[in-house]
Parts: structure tokens; sequence; C-alpha cells
């Protein structure tokens, strides 16, 4: 019982010597702001690449909010890739005003595979210059009238990839929709924003990102999207680390997007998230870990690689071991204690463990809440209720984890979205209590 609790123990100061830096971030955003985009910001050319499986519903809210954007409409073309779909995704983004390509393959099945189509598809039919950068979103996306130009400005400061600011459009609906939203939310605030303001390299998310031109071209010049992993958004960034390509993050680009409200589907999206921080580990660890003791190339605006290589080892990695390695002895012990009746002992192994993750997430949590507590648009009883509610989220990533180092394989399943609402339905979803 004594080596189990001393084993703990150890696995919990590996967790501090890992994660410790987080809160030092939290530290960091809330004493400083990221510097202003002070340059004069040129007028690019950008083109919008939207993926889309069956999004017939959502996907005419999120073109309009681009086509309601305060930036020159003749500098933003809009594409769709209607990918495998078998509703009115296509006909829906036309009416739009999107250029539309259909592409059917069973085969090669997920977003990476369908952006790289894309990409094929427009350099075919368009200038290979016509574009400076391109912006990709997933369908169920919302922006705010000011994104581009924020993101633009942004750009005019030498960045060839960004990143924004996430946020929810259906953070009231439930427990897991708010979990999701008040995560996304907090690494916005308090781990891009923190890594903008330290100068070192922040992490593509999913959704909201733009990459330069250059990035996307091959050793022969043609557009392609390279990156094919369950998690082609965090092979972007941990590609992008290790060769010394400093993402940036844009706060007050702000866009919105719709979160799983059901339990099976949150755990089947999870669950591809966490395999996929497996592959890139797998792909990418060796380079990222060596990453962290070579020399730092300081310079006036990037303090180097060896701090963006640590944190994107910890991001993708030691979580989900060291809480497979404790789950598993701790399940393992208290089952031997039970069968011996120390039902007392055999509790005590799963309830301190999570007590503790509830309390260190619950921090998190609150500090995220109260602080961007005018981002989040719910009721003021429903934003309370989700400070509680987010470490049990959190929490049910351990047989999550679990499951992704155990099962060998794991599918691309598509997420449906069906919360069609726009800018202001958004934001005014309990202003009232406000």
């Amino acid at each position: 019982m004594q080596t189990l609790y001393f084993i703990n123990g150890v696995i919990g100061m590996l967790f501090l010597i890992c994660y410790s830096y987080q809160f030092f971030y939290i530290a960091v955003a809330l004493v400083k702001r990221p510097k202003p985009y002070e340059k004069e910001a040129v007028l690019h050319n950008f083109a919008v690449l939207i993926p889309a499986r069956n999004e017939e519903a959502v996907i005419g809210e999120l073109i309009t909010s681009i086509n309601e954007q305060d930036y020159p409409s003749d500098r933003i073309t809009v594409f769709v890739v209607a990918d495998n779909c078998t509703d009115g995704t296509a006909e829906a983004a036309r009416k739009c005003g999107a250029v539309v390509y259909e592409r059917f393959n069973k085969e090669l099945v997920g977003k990476g595979y369908a952006l790289n189509y894309l990409l094929e598809k427009i350099e075919n039919d368009f200038d290979r210059e016509a574009f400076d950068a391109f912006f990709v979103f997933d369908a169920d996306n919302v922006l705010t009238p000011n994104y581009v130009t924020e993101m633009n400005k942004a750009y005019s400061e030498g960045f060839r990839a960004l990143t924004s600011y996430r946020n929810s459009k259906n953070y009231g609906d439930n427990w897991i929709s708010s979990g999701y939203a008040l995560w996304f939310i907090r690494e916005a605030k308090y781990l891009n924003n923190s890594r903008m303001i330290l100068k070192t390299s922040c992490a593509v998310s999913g959704t909201g990102f733009l990459v330069d031109r250059k990035l996307f071209e091959n050793k022969e010049g043609h557009l392609e999207w390279n990156y094919f992993l369950l998690t082609e958004d965090i092979e972007f960034t941990a590609s992008s680390v290790v060769n010394g390509e400093r993402i940036g993050y844009c706060g007050t680009a702000e866009f919105f997007d719709e979160q799983p409200v059901k339990f099976r589907q949150s755990w089947n999206q999870r669950l591809r998230w966490a395999k996929g921080y497996l592959q890139v580990f797998a792909n990418y660890g060796k380079r990222l870990i060596t990453g962290i003791f070579k020399k730092n190339e300081r310079t006036e605006t990037y303090h180097g690689g060896p701090s963006a290589c640590f944190d994107m080892s910890m991001t993708i990695m030691p979580a989900m071991i060291l809480s497979g390695i404790m789950l598993t002895l701790d399940i393992a012990a208290s089952i031997v204690m039970a069968f011996k009746g120390e039902f007392f002992h055999a509790l005590n192994l799963i309830v301190i463990p999570l007590a503790d993750a509830y309390g260190i997430v619950f921090v998190v949590g609150i500090i995220t809440a109260i602080t961007e507590w005018s981002h989040i648009h719910t009721t003021v009883p429903r934003k309370i209720l989700s400070i509680f509610t987010f470490p049990l989220f959190m929490i049910t990533y351990l047989p999550i984890s679990y499951a992704a180092i155990l099962k060998r394989h794991v599918g691309w399943d598509p997420i449906r979205h069906s919360k069609a609402v726009s800018l202001k339905e958004i934001e005014s979803n309990g202003s009232a209590e406000k």
C-alpha cells in the first residue's frame, strides 16, 4: 500500500515538473498583454479553405459571416470542398457565393486529404500566386466582422502562420459543450496568448488559422497540405516547431464553433485526438526532444526553438502516458484490496488522485471563466455551473487517453453540426443576465 502511494506521489511530481510552466503561463497572461501590431497593415489577398462533410445545416452561416467582413470583399475568395457529402452541402455553399468542389473518396478519409484535394483544385483553376495566404475553417464556424482585418494586421507583421481566439456558439447547451468551450478559451488566453507574449511559438487548434502560401508550397512549388495524421493541426504545429517556424497568435480575431453535446460523440472525437497525439509524438517526438537541448536561436521577435520544443513535447505526450500508468496501477491495486476486504484503502486509491485532479483543473477553470467572462455567451447560472463541471469533463480524458494507448485503430468519425446561428444570435445568448 505504501509503495503504491509512493508511486502515485512520484507520478504527481512528474506531472508537476512537466506542467508547472503552464501555471507560469497563466501568471504571464494575467500581468502582461501582448504587444499590439504596430506596422501599417498591407492589404493581402486571401483564400478561405472550408472542408465540409454533410454540413448543409451550418455552412451558410459561416460563409455569410465571411461575406460580411469589414475587409475588402474582392480580396477574399471562399473555397469549399464538399467531402463525401450525401446532403446539400455543395448547393448551400454555392448559393452563398463560394467556389465549390466535390470530392468522393472512401479510402483517403480525413480533413488533411480534403484540404490537399482543395489546394490541388485551386492550383489547377487559379493563378498560383493569386493568394498570399490561406485561412482554414470548419463549416460550423462563425466569424466576428473584424476577423480578417485583425488577422491581416498580424500577417503584415511577418508571421507566416497564425492562430486566433476560439470561442463557442453553444457554450450553455450542457456540461460537455461548456467543457470543450472553456478548454478552448483557456487555450487561447492562457496558452497561445502567453506564448505570444513570451515570443515563443503558438499552436494551431483544428480550425481558425492562417498559413502563408509559401508554407503550402512543396519543393516543386506546387500547393499541398502534407499532414494526414488523425490530428493534422498538431502535426502541422509540431512540424513548424521542429523546423524553426514560429506560429503567431491574434487574440483580437475571434471566431465561434459548435461543440458536441452527446458523450458518445465527444468520446469518439477526443479518442481520435488522443490517438492523433500519439501518432504525432511517434513521428516528431525525437526531433522535439532533441530540439529542447539545442542552442537557443534568440532574436528580436522569436526567443528560440528549445522552449517551443519543450512546450510542444509536453502538450502531446507525458500526460497521456503518466495518466495511463497511474490508472492501470490504481485500478489493479484497488481490485486486489477490494478482494482482501480493504474497501477503504481501495476507494482511496481512486478517490484521492481524482480529487487532486479536480482541484487543479477547477482552479484553471475558475481563472479562465472569471477573466474571460464577457466572452462567454450564456446565462450567468450556466457560466457558474460550467466552472464546477469543467473538471469532470477534463477527468473523462483519463479513460479516453487509456483507450487511445490500447486501441490499435481509431477512425475518423465526422461530427454532425446542426446549430445554425448568426453572430448576433450567439452574442445575444444570455446577454440580459450579464
